[in-house]
């Protein structure tokens, strides 16, 4: 399977981003719809757009932030970003069930702002039901972390198979 990730810069933030350009949002959907299951991280500022692109059949996950960072005169914080998800691996009734949502603390210091943490990135691989032997894309590689994930998550999958 060929699976997706896209971690693009947020609606309206890419002004932090040396880029500087902001995403078509329409244009990422669909071509993240030409991989067999795909995963798309977001702000909830901008989740009614994005879905508004989206397959009806589409999931809401939530990354919970229990330490994030607070903005002056920003209240509510921003406490959770939703990971729009599609066509997970359907799981047997003997394998774990993977939770909607992760509790984890933003990064710091990763060189590039909204750098995920390794804990988040193994939860996604979950949340989609990835396989070892399935091919991964990071479309906005961004620090690499997520790629790095991938390759560790993958060799630690082989050798859990291989003590089966």
């Amino acid at each position: 399977m060929r699976i997706a990730y896209a971690d693009p810069p947020y609606v309206g933030c890419a002004k932090y981003y040396p880029e500087k350009q902001e995403i078509d949002m329409e244009e990422l959907i669909c071509k993240l719809l030409t991989f067999d299951r795909w995963a798309l991280s977001a702000s909830s500022s901008s989740l009614k757009q994005i879905l508004s692109y989206c397959p009806d059949d589409v999931r809401i996950a939530s990354w919970v932030k229990p330490f994030c960072s607070y903005k002056p005169n920003v209240n509510p914080a921003y406490a959770w970003e939703p990971v729009v998800f599609w066509n997970p691996r359907k799981r047997t009734r003997t394998e774990p069930t993977v939770r909607d949502w992760v509790s984890e603390n933003i990064t710091l210091r990763k060189g590039l702002v909204g750098a995920k943490p390794v804990r988040f990135c193994y939860w996604l691989f979950d949340l989609l039901g990835a396989e070892s032997n399935d091919e991964f894309f990071d479309l906005f590689p961004g620090t690499g972390i997520v790629t790095q994930c991938w390759k560790s998550w993958v060799e630690a999958s082989n050798e859990r198979q291989l003590t089966l």
